[in-house]
Order: structure tokens, then sequence, then C-alpha cells
């Protein structure tokens, strides 16, 4: 009896260190950090009746109000670049919390913006410039030749 409870004691773990060996790891979203929050200027809106200037201009109704438009722009930063976006939703942008982690993923020139700490909401941003966070020195690559001058 004591044999046969080992054995079969034996065979259920041998058959369940396989199953639990092959477990598949999720893929990482690769993280950025949300460094600041600027307001630019993407373009002015105006109101008024400039379109009908042809019509209305013989009856002198002219005037037009312009209001400079301000949209949120957001530096993300990495470990190797550094990504300025704004929202593609102009007119209902969330605010960001700046100094949390976000995942994120690049399809041309859109990124996808997610808080995991936050809604976990992926959110759409328009790539306006990256550039890369610690650029080459050219200046330790030239001590780094050797002199072919001769004296």
């Amino acid at each position: 009896m004591n044999i046969k409870s080992l054995a079969i004691v034996g065979l259920a773990l041998v058959s369940a260190v396989p199953l639990s060996a092959g477990q598949k790891k999720k893929k990482v979203a690769p993280r950025a950090m949300l460094e600041r929050m600027e307001s630019v200027s993407c373009g002015a809106k105006q109101r008024g009746l400039a379109g009908l200037g042809t019509i209305w201009a013989s009856a002198g109704i002219t005037h037009v109000n312009s209001d400079e438009k301000l949209c949120q722009q957001y530096l993300l930063r990495t470990d190797d670049m550094e990504y300025h976006v704004r929202p593609t939703d102009s007119k209902h942008p969330v605010v960001l919390p700046v100094g949390q982690e976000v995942e994120y993923k690049i399809k041309g020139d859109k990124m996808f913006v997610k808080i995991p700490d936050g809604d976990k909401k992926t959110r759409t941003y328009k790539v306006i410039a990256m550039n890369p966070t610690n650029p080459p020195d050219t200046s330790a690559q030239d001590t780094s030749r050797p002199s072919s001058e001769k004296p």
C-alpha cells in the first residue's frame, strides 16, 4: 500500500511539472516617463464674416474675431529617445498626469499611450518631434583618434 501511494504521488508530481513550466509570458509594452506638458500655438480660430467677404464688404460688414488656439504638447522620455506629442482629439483632450510612467506603441506618426496606474484607456497622439536622449559626442570621437600631424 505504501509503495502504491508513493508511486501515485510521484507520477502526479512528474506530470504537473511540465504543465507549469511551459507558461507563456506576456509581451511587455515599452514604457516612457511623462516629463512635462506645454501649451503651444497650433493655429488661429477665426469667427466672423471673413468667408463671405466679397458679399458683405459692399455693405461694410468686415468684422472678424480671431483668437490664438492653444494645444497641449507632452514630452515623453525613454532611455533612448524623447518624443514630443499632441493629442489627436483637439476638442476634448484629456490632461495626462505629469511625472507618471506610461506605456506606448508607435505606428507611423501616431503614438498610442496608456497609463497603467490610471484608467488604462488607450489614447491616440500625433508625434511632432523625436530627438535622441543622449546624442553621440563628436568631441569624444575626435580625441580617440591618433593625431597624424608630424612635428
